[in-house]
């Protein structure tokens, strides 16, 4: 039994970790802010032995002793992290210097949750990890991008300098249950949208691309990068390799929920990058990982969450 401590355990992707890790037979504190997370989210899972909830900013210090770290606070919509862009900088690279802190104090095992962002707009596609982006760093999204940029930096500062196991991945487009209805990311406004009757709005001309993982194929991703022996730090990326367009998703979205819904289009937002593919080469040959869930599967189970959701 390890004692481990997951940073923006009640968001979408947290929780998800958080049950996972339960399910092992772990002991799990869930750290949030509830700013994007919920506790919703992991109701089912208080009152279940091995499990802890606390509110706690990880932007300020936190002490504890744990095993292992799975440092993913940080919102990750655009509609969430561009509300307030200083505390959202501040949440990656304070939040990650923090727990980097505890994680040198305790010997423990860190993974840190980066993203396909730091690739920016790609010039190379699909992105290996080699690829080092092409990043507006004073943009509307620089918040995010560059405050994952400097926390991956961190982690390799202080792998370097302190010895700290540290591990990055670089989380690619992720959808599933638990995402909340006013997220903000492609997948949930369609679905939303579409169960709602509402026009379905597509940004640009809806021949940007995206490839979409199904969120138990992420998590079974996190917790083989954090066995991976200590000296492998990354960064990997996790992602589905699956590529399709905007409007190749509108389309089986208003498919699959019977809806009838408009298309709709609207400007593109600056800096919205009009490729998004990973090379998953590195996860295949250092995690034996690679995603499971196929896009339709996947979006029927999400359509059935929001569908309850939203009692349509």
């Amino acid at each position: 039994m390890k004692q481990i401590l997951v940073t923006g355990g009640a968001g979408f992707v947290g929780s998800h970790l958080c049950e996972r890790l339960l399910e092992d037979g772990n002991d799990v504190i869930c750290l949030d802010n509830f700013y994007s997370g919920a506790k919703e989210n992991v109701w089912h899972l208080i009152g279940r032995p091995g499990f802890e909830l606390v509110r706690h900013d990880v932007t300020d210090p936190y002490r504890i002793e744990v095993d292992e770290i799975y440092n993913l606070a940080c919102p990750a919509s655009p509609v969430y992290y561009q509300y307030d862009p200083i505390q959202t900088t501040k949440t990656s690279v304070f939040g990650t210097f923090h727990m980097l802190g505890i994680a040198k104090r305790t010997h423990a095992k860190i993974l840190q949750a980066s993203t396909s962002e730091v690739y920016g707009d790609p010039e190379i596609h699909p992105q290996p990890e080699t690829y080092r982006g092409n990043v507006n760093p004073i943009g509307l999204r620089s918040c995010y991008d560059e405050g994952k940029r400097c926390a991956e930096s961190l982690c390799f500062d202080y792998h370097r300098i302190h010895g700290v196991k540290a591990k990055v991945v670089r989380i690619f487009n992720t959808y599933g249950p638990r995402m909340a209805v006013n997220d903000g990311r492609v997948v949930s406004n369609f679905i939303v949208q579409a169960l709602r009757g509402e026009d379905i709005t597509i940004y640009g001309d809806g021949s940007q691309t995206r490839s979409f993982q199904f969120v138990s194929d992420l998590i079974e991703g996190l917790v083989r990068m954090m066995a991976t022996e200590d000296t492998f730090t990354g960064p990997v990326n996790l992602g589905n390799p699956g590529e399709f367009t905007m409007l190749e998703l509108a389309e089986k979205v208003v498919r699959m929920t019977g809806s009838r819904s408009k298309l709709v289009f609207r400007p593109l937002p600056a800096d919205d990058p009009k490729m998004r593919r990973p090379d998953i080469t590195l996860a295949k040959t250092h995690l034996a990982w690679e995603p499971k869930v196929p896009l339709d599967e996947g979006l029927k189970k999400t359509i059935d969450y929001f569908k309850e959701k939203l009692r349509v």
